[in-house]
Protein backbone atom coordinates (compact mmCIF):
# COMPACT_ATOMS: atom_id res chain seq x y z
CA UNK A 1 0.00 0.00 0.00
CA UNK A 2 1.64 3.22 -1.18
CA UNK A 3 2.76 5.86 1.29
CA UNK A 4 3.98 9.37 0.68
CA UNK A 5 5.59 12.22 2.53
CA UNK A 6 3.22 13.53 5.21
CA UNK A 7 1.16 16.50 4.01
CA UNK A 8 2.43 19.66 5.69
CA UNK A 9 -0.93 20.42 7.33
CA UNK A 10 -1.25 16.85 8.67
CA UNK A 11 2.13 16.33 10.33
CA UNK A 12 2.24 14.72 13.77
CA UNK A 13 4.71 15.10 16.65
CA UNK A 14 7.42 12.51 15.90
CA UNK A 15 9.34 13.09 19.13
CA UNK A 16 6.51 12.44 21.57
CA UNK A 17 5.25 9.58 19.39
CA UNK A 18 8.68 7.94 19.43
CA UNK A 19 8.75 8.10 23.22
CA UNK A 20 5.31 6.50 23.36
CA UNK A 21 6.28 3.70 20.92
CA UNK A 22 9.35 2.78 22.96
CA UNK A 23 7.17 2.59 26.07
CA UNK A 24 4.43 0.58 24.34
CA UNK A 25 6.75 -1.80 22.45
CA UNK A 26 9.84 -2.33 24.66
CA UNK A 27 11.51 -4.63 22.10
CA UNK A 28 11.48 -2.26 19.12
CA UNK A 29 14.91 -1.61 17.59
CA UNK A 30 16.93 1.55 18.09
CA UNK A 31 16.84 4.10 15.31
CA UNK A 32 15.04 7.11 13.92
CA UNK A 33 11.25 7.10 13.67
CA UNK A 34 10.20 7.56 10.04
CA UNK A 35 6.63 8.72 9.48
CA UNK A 36 4.91 8.49 6.09
CA UNK A 37 1.27 8.88 5.15
CA UNK A 38 -1.08 6.65 3.21
CA UNK A 39 -2.31 8.69 0.26
CA UNK A 40 -5.72 7.06 -0.21
CA UNK A 41 -8.84 8.18 1.62
CA UNK A 42 -10.51 11.49 2.37
CA UNK A 43 -11.53 10.89 5.98
CA UNK A 44 -9.49 9.53 8.88
CA UNK A 45 -5.74 10.09 8.57
CA UNK A 46 -3.54 7.01 8.33
CA UNK A 47 0.23 6.92 8.83
CA UNK A 48 2.98 4.32 8.63
CA UNK A 49 5.42 4.44 11.56
CA UNK A 50 8.77 2.76 10.88
CA UNK A 51 11.85 2.22 13.01
CA UNK A 52 14.41 -0.03 11.27
CA UNK A 53 12.43 -3.22 10.49
CA UNK A 54 9.60 -2.38 12.91
CA UNK A 55 6.42 -1.05 11.26
CA UNK A 56 3.01 -0.17 12.61
CA UNK A 57 0.02 1.80 11.28
CA UNK A 58 -1.53 4.77 13.12
CA UNK A 59 -5.09 5.96 12.57
CA UNK A 60 -6.36 9.31 13.84
CA UNK A 61 -9.35 11.61 13.12
CA UNK A 62 -9.04 14.35 10.49
CA UNK A 63 -8.00 17.83 11.57
CA UNK A 64 -10.58 20.42 12.56
CA UNK A 65 -14.22 20.01 13.63
CA UNK A 66 -15.88 16.79 12.44
CA UNK A 67 -19.45 15.60 12.07
CA UNK A 68 -21.17 14.30 15.18
CA UNK A 69 -20.46 10.59 15.80
CA UNK A 70 -17.99 10.51 12.89
CA UNK A 71 -14.33 9.49 13.11
CA UNK A 72 -14.72 7.59 16.40
CA UNK A 73 -11.31 6.00 16.93
CA UNK A 74 -12.31 3.95 19.97
CA UNK A 75 -15.27 2.49 18.11
CA UNK A 76 -13.15 1.56 15.09
CA UNK A 77 -10.58 -0.08 17.38
CA UNK A 78 -13.37 -2.06 19.07
CA UNK A 79 -14.61 -3.24 15.67
CA UNK A 80 -11.16 -4.44 14.60
CA UNK A 81 -10.74 -6.22 17.94
CA UNK A 82 -14.07 -8.00 17.47
CA UNK A 83 -13.58 -9.02 13.83
CA UNK A 84 -9.87 -9.93 13.61
CA UNK A 85 -10.38 -13.38 15.24
CA UNK A 86 -13.00 -14.26 12.60
CA UNK A 87 -11.49 -12.78 9.44
CA UNK A 88 -7.78 -12.78 8.58
CA UNK A 89 -8.11 -9.77 6.25
CA UNK A 90 -8.90 -7.55 9.24
CA UNK A 91 -5.69 -5.87 10.51
CA UNK A 92 -4.72 -6.89 14.03
CA UNK A 93 -5.33 -3.96 16.41
CA UNK A 94 -2.64 -3.21 19.01
CA UNK A 95 -3.66 -0.34 21.25
CA UNK A 96 -6.17 2.52 21.48
CA UNK A 97 -4.73 5.72 22.98
CA UNK A 98 -7.12 8.26 24.46
CA UNK A 99 -4.34 10.63 25.59
CA UNK A 100 -4.49 13.61 23.20
CA UNK A 101 -1.20 15.08 24.42
CA UNK A 102 0.90 12.74 22.24
CA UNK A 103 -0.22 13.81 18.74
CA UNK A 104 -3.08 16.23 19.45
CA UNK A 105 -5.92 13.70 19.20
CA UNK A 106 -6.77 10.17 20.25
CA UNK A 107 -5.53 7.43 17.93
CA UNK A 108 -4.97 3.72 17.61
CA UNK A 109 -2.21 1.48 16.32
CA UNK A 110 -2.69 -1.61 14.20
CA UNK A 111 -0.82 -4.19 12.15
CA UNK A 112 1.00 -3.08 9.00
CA UNK A 113 0.04 -5.33 6.08
CA UNK A 114 1.96 -5.34 2.80
CA UNK A 115 0.54 -6.25 -0.59
CA UNK A 116 -1.13 -4.71 -3.62
CA UNK A 117 -3.95 -2.17 -3.36
CA UNK A 118 -5.79 -1.49 -6.61
CA UNK A 119 -7.32 1.89 -7.34
CA UNK A 120 -7.51 3.14 -10.93
CA UNK A 121 -4.96 0.93 -12.73
CA UNK A 122 -2.95 -2.23 -12.29
CA UNK A 123 0.65 -1.62 -11.15
CA UNK A 124 3.38 -1.75 -13.77
CA UNK A 125 4.57 -5.30 -14.34
CA UNK A 126 1.10 -6.81 -13.96
CA UNK A 127 -0.33 -8.45 -17.08
CA UNK A 128 -3.87 -7.09 -16.93
CA UNK A 129 -5.92 -9.87 -18.48
CA UNK A 130 -9.70 -10.11 -18.47
CA UNK A 131 -9.31 -13.42 -16.63
CA UNK A 132 -7.44 -11.65 -13.81
CA UNK A 133 -10.14 -8.97 -13.67
CA UNK A 134 -12.83 -11.63 -13.29
CA UNK A 135 -10.79 -13.45 -10.64
CA UNK A 136 -10.47 -10.25 -8.63
CA UNK A 137 -14.18 -9.55 -9.04
CA UNK A 138 -14.93 -12.99 -7.60
CA UNK A 139 -12.59 -12.37 -4.65
CA UNK A 140 -14.39 -9.11 -3.90
CA UNK A 141 -17.80 -10.78 -3.91
CA UNK A 142 -16.72 -13.79 -1.88
CA UNK A 143 -14.96 -11.69 0.78
CA UNK A 144 -18.12 -9.61 1.24
CA UNK A 145 -20.17 -12.79 1.63
CA UNK A 146 -17.64 -14.07 4.21
CA UNK A 147 -17.89 -10.84 6.20
CA UNK A 148 -21.68 -11.05 6.25
CA UNK A 149 -21.45 -14.65 7.50
CA UNK A 150 -19.66 -13.71 10.76
CA UNK A 151 -21.98 -14.41 13.74
CA UNK A 152 -22.08 -10.92 15.22
CA UNK A 153 -23.94 -12.20 18.29
CA UNK A 154 -20.68 -13.96 19.24
CA UNK A 155 -18.71 -10.68 19.20
CA UNK A 156 -18.67 -7.58 21.43
CA UNK A 157 -20.50 -5.72 18.66
CA UNK A 158 -23.80 -7.09 19.93
CA UNK A 159 -23.45 -4.67 22.84
CA UNK A 160 -23.03 -1.50 20.74
CA UNK A 161 -25.53 -1.96 17.90
CA UNK A 162 -29.26 -1.94 17.40
CA UNK A 163 -30.05 -3.71 14.12
CA UNK A 164 -33.85 -3.34 14.28
CA UNK A 165 -34.98 -0.31 12.28
CA UNK A 166 -31.51 0.10 10.80
CA UNK A 167 -32.50 1.39 7.37
CA UNK A 168 -35.12 3.80 8.68
CA UNK A 169 -32.57 5.33 11.04
CA UNK A 170 -29.97 5.44 8.28
CA UNK A 171 -32.18 7.29 5.83
CA UNK A 172 -33.33 9.91 8.33
CA UNK A 173 -29.83 10.35 9.77
CA UNK A 174 -28.16 10.87 6.39
CA UNK A 175 -30.85 13.28 5.24
CA UNK A 176 -30.26 15.31 8.42
CA UNK A 177 -26.49 15.23 7.85
CA UNK A 178 -26.96 16.56 4.34
CA UNK A 179 -29.17 19.38 5.56
CA UNK A 180 -26.56 20.41 8.15
CA UNK A 181 -23.69 20.36 5.67
CA UNK A 182 -25.24 21.72 2.46
CA UNK A 183 -23.59 24.70 0.83
CA UNK A 184 -25.93 25.06 -2.17
CA UNK A 185 -29.48 24.14 -3.13
CA UNK A 186 -29.68 21.15 -5.50
CA UNK A 187 -33.24 20.92 -6.87
CA UNK A 188 -33.27 17.10 -7.10
CA UNK A 189 -32.60 16.55 -3.39
CA UNK A 190 -36.12 17.23 -2.10
CA UNK A 191 -37.81 14.62 -4.29
CA UNK A 192 -34.97 12.14 -3.83
CA UNK A 193 -35.01 12.27 -0.03
CA UNK A 194 -38.81 12.03 0.05
CA UNK A 195 -38.64 8.90 -2.14
CA UNK A 196 -35.99 7.33 0.10
CA UNK A 197 -38.14 7.90 3.20
CA UNK A 198 -41.35 6.65 1.56
CA UNK A 199 -39.86 3.44 0.12
CA UNK A 200 -37.55 2.32 2.92
CA UNK A 201 -37.40 -1.50 3.24
CA UNK A 202 -38.54 -3.04 6.53
CA UNK A 203 -36.16 -4.89 8.84
CA UNK A 204 -35.49 -8.50 7.84
CA UNK A 205 -31.93 -9.53 8.67
CA UNK A 206 -28.80 -8.10 10.27
CA UNK A 207 -25.13 -8.89 9.70
CA UNK A 208 -21.83 -7.14 10.24
CA UNK A 209 -21.41 -4.66 7.37
CA UNK A 210 -18.24 -2.86 6.30
CA UNK A 211 -20.19 -0.01 4.66
CA UNK A 212 -17.22 1.34 2.67
CA UNK A 213 -16.38 -1.76 0.64
CA UNK A 214 -14.33 -1.02 -2.48
CA UNK A 215 -11.11 -1.97 -4.23
CA UNK A 216 -8.89 0.71 -2.74
CA UNK A 217 -9.85 -0.43 0.75
CA UNK A 218 -8.74 -4.00 -0.05
CA UNK A 219 -5.25 -5.51 -0.36
CA UNK A 220 -4.22 -8.51 -2.45
CA UNK A 221 -1.23 -10.84 -2.42
CA UNK A 222 1.50 -10.29 -5.01
CA UNK A 223 0.02 -12.99 -7.28
CA UNK A 224 -3.54 -11.65 -6.73
CA UNK A 225 -4.55 -15.10 -5.51
CA UNK A 226 -5.82 -13.89 -2.14
CA UNK A 227 -7.30 -10.85 -0.50
CA UNK A 228 -4.97 -10.32 2.45
CA UNK A 229 -6.22 -7.04 3.87
CA UNK A 230 -9.39 -4.98 4.24
CA UNK A 231 -9.16 -1.47 5.68
CA UNK A 232 -11.13 1.63 6.71
CA UNK A 233 -13.61 0.07 9.15
CA UNK A 234 -14.82 3.48 10.31
CA UNK A 235 -18.37 2.98 8.96
CA UNK A 236 -18.73 -0.63 10.12
CA UNK A 237 -21.79 -1.62 12.09
CA UNK A 238 -24.45 -4.32 12.30
CA UNK A 239 -27.27 -3.74 9.85
CA UNK A 240 -28.91 -4.76 6.61
CA UNK A 241 -26.39 -6.69 4.45
CA UNK A 242 -28.01 -5.34 1.28
CA UNK A 243 -27.05 -1.83 2.44
CA UNK A 244 -23.43 -3.00 2.32
CA UNK A 245 -23.93 -4.50 -1.13
CA UNK A 246 -25.54 -1.26 -2.30
CA UNK A 247 -22.56 0.80 -1.10
CA UNK A 248 -20.17 -1.57 -2.85
CA UNK A 249 -22.12 -1.13 -6.08
CA UNK A 250 -22.05 2.67 -5.81
CA UNK A 251 -18.24 2.42 -6.04
CA UNK A 252 -18.29 -0.33 -8.70
CA UNK A 253 -18.44 1.92 -11.74
CA UNK A 254 -18.89 0.91 -15.39
CA UNK A 255 -17.01 2.44 -18.31
CA UNK A 256 -20.33 3.73 -19.70
CA UNK A 257 -21.38 5.49 -16.47
CA UNK A 258 -21.75 9.29 -16.76
CA UNK A 259 -18.39 10.99 -17.31
CA UNK A 260 -19.13 13.52 -14.57
CA UNK A 261 -19.33 10.61 -12.12
CA UNK A 262 -16.35 8.70 -13.51
CA UNK A 263 -13.93 11.64 -13.47
CA UNK A 264 -15.19 13.74 -10.56
CA UNK A 265 -12.33 12.66 -8.28
CA UNK A 266 -9.68 11.95 -10.92
CA UNK A 267 -9.25 8.78 -12.96
CA UNK A 268 -12.10 6.23 -13.01
CA UNK A 269 -11.81 3.17 -10.71
CA UNK A 270 -10.25 -0.05 -11.93
CA UNK A 271 -13.67 -1.69 -12.30
CA UNK A 272 -14.13 0.19 -15.59
CA UNK A 273 -11.38 -1.91 -17.22
CA UNK A 274 -12.26 -4.90 -19.44
CA UNK A 275 -13.08 -8.16 -17.67
CA UNK A 276 -14.33 -6.80 -14.35
CA UNK A 277 -17.81 -7.87 -13.35
CA UNK A 278 -20.72 -5.67 -14.18
CA UNK A 279 -22.79 -4.57 -11.20
CA UNK A 280 -25.40 -7.14 -12.30
CA UNK A 281 -22.82 -9.96 -12.27
CA UNK A 282 -21.53 -8.91 -8.85
CA UNK A 283 -25.06 -8.87 -7.42
CA UNK A 284 -25.92 -12.23 -9.01
CA UNK A 285 -22.83 -13.94 -7.57
CA UNK A 286 -23.52 -12.39 -4.17
CA UNK A 287 -27.08 -13.73 -4.26
CA UNK A 288 -25.90 -17.21 -5.26
CA UNK A 289 -23.14 -17.37 -2.63
CA UNK A 290 -25.12 -15.85 0.25
CA UNK A 291 -28.55 -17.26 -0.55
CA UNK A 292 -30.11 -13.82 -0.01
CA UNK A 293 -33.03 -12.31 -1.90
CA UNK A 294 -31.62 -9.25 -3.71
CA UNK A 295 -34.81 -8.19 -5.50
CA UNK A 296 -34.87 -4.82 -3.69
CA UNK A 297 -31.22 -3.97 -4.38
CA UNK A 298 -32.08 -0.94 -6.54
CA UNK A 299 -33.33 0.90 -3.45
CA UNK A 300 -30.09 0.23 -1.60
CA UNK A 301 -27.95 1.37 -4.54
CA UNK A 302 -29.95 4.60 -4.79
CA UNK A 303 -29.50 5.21 -1.07
CA UNK A 304 -25.78 4.41 -1.37
CA UNK A 305 -25.31 7.13 -4.02
CA UNK A 306 -27.08 9.59 -1.73
CA UNK A 307 -25.05 8.51 1.31
CA UNK A 308 -21.81 8.94 -0.62
CA UNK A 309 -23.00 12.37 -1.78
CA UNK A 310 -23.54 13.36 1.86
CA UNK A 311 -20.04 12.20 2.84
CA UNK A 312 -18.57 14.29 0.02
CA UNK A 313 -20.76 17.24 1.03
CA UNK A 314 -19.54 17.03 4.63
CA UNK A 315 -15.94 17.11 3.39
CA UNK A 316 -16.68 20.04 1.09
CA UNK A 317 -18.44 21.90 3.91
CA UNK A 318 -15.30 21.56 6.06
CA UNK A 319 -13.19 22.83 3.15
CA UNK A 320 -15.27 25.92 2.32
CA UNK A 321 -15.42 26.83 6.02
CA UNK A 322 -11.64 26.65 6.37
CA UNK A 323 -11.70 23.62 8.67
CA UNK A 324 -9.34 21.75 6.33
CA UNK A 325 -6.78 23.16 3.87
CA UNK A 326 -6.50 20.05 1.67
CA UNK A 327 -6.80 21.22 -1.95
CA UNK A 328 -8.08 17.78 -3.00
CA UNK A 329 -11.42 18.88 -1.58
CA UNK A 330 -11.81 22.09 -3.60
CA UNK A 331 -13.88 20.41 -6.32
CA UNK A 332 -15.78 18.00 -4.05
CA UNK A 333 -19.04 19.80 -4.80
CA UNK A 334 -18.78 18.44 -8.37
CA UNK A 335 -18.80 14.92 -6.98
CA UNK A 336 -21.81 15.74 -4.79
CA UNK A 337 -23.82 16.95 -7.80
CA UNK A 338 -22.80 13.90 -9.87
CA UNK A 339 -23.84 11.47 -7.14
CA UNK A 340 -27.19 13.20 -6.55
CA UNK A 341 -27.89 13.03 -10.29
CA UNK A 342 -26.92 9.36 -10.40
CA UNK A 343 -29.23 8.57 -7.48
CA UNK A 344 -32.09 10.50 -9.05
CA UNK A 345 -31.66 8.77 -12.42
CA UNK A 346 -31.96 5.35 -10.85
CA UNK A 347 -35.53 5.95 -9.64
CA UNK A 348 -38.73 7.60 -10.80
CA UNK A 349 -39.21 10.71 -8.71
CA UNK A 350 -41.64 13.53 -8.94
Amino acid sequence: MDTMQVRRSERIDAESLHVFLKRQFPDIPEGKLEITQFSAGHSNLTYCLKIADFEVVLRRPPLGPVAKKAHDMKREFTILSALHPFLAVVPKPYVYVEDTSIIGSDFFLMERKTGIVLDTQFPSGTVATEQLARQLSEKMVDSLVALHAIPYQQTPLKEIVKPEGFMERQVHSWVERYDRAKTAELPEVTALTAWLKDNCPTYQEATIIHYDYKFNNAMFSQDYGQMIGLFDWEMTTVGDPLADLGVAMSYWMHADDPKMLLYALGEPPITTLPGFYTREEFIARYAAKSGRDVSTIDYYITFAYFKLAVICQQIYYRYVNGQTKDDRFAQMDTMVAALIQQATKSIEVG
